[in-house]
């Protein structure tokens, strides 16, 4: 997945248990760790905010995007990049 999904390092940069986060922001535990763990689909806007804030961080503290294929870009990204150039 080309999303990685940081909070894992923020946790531990704050000392604080996934439990307490997840009862600061509003949500289960086992939904924060789908989060956590990379196997969420999406993630709501308000829920990113909630982590920052507690946390205090940004959003590129907790997320990050890395490339599948270090051999170029995949064929829909060569797609979307053609359709942009016009």
């Amino acid at each position: 997945m080309p999303i990685i999904v940081d909070i894992d390092v923020m946790l531990a940069r704050r000392k604080m248990p996934v439990g307490v986060l997840a009862e600061l922001i509003g949500i289960t535990p086992a939904n924060l760790a789908v989060l956590k763990n990379g196997r969420a689909k999406a993630v709501r806007f308000t829920t990113l905010a909630a982590i920052c804030d507690v946390l205090d961080c940004q959003p590129g503290d907790l997320l990050r995007w890395e490339p599948d294929d270090v051999h170029g870009p995949t064929e829909s990204t060569a797609t979307a990049r053609s359709a942009l150039d016009g």
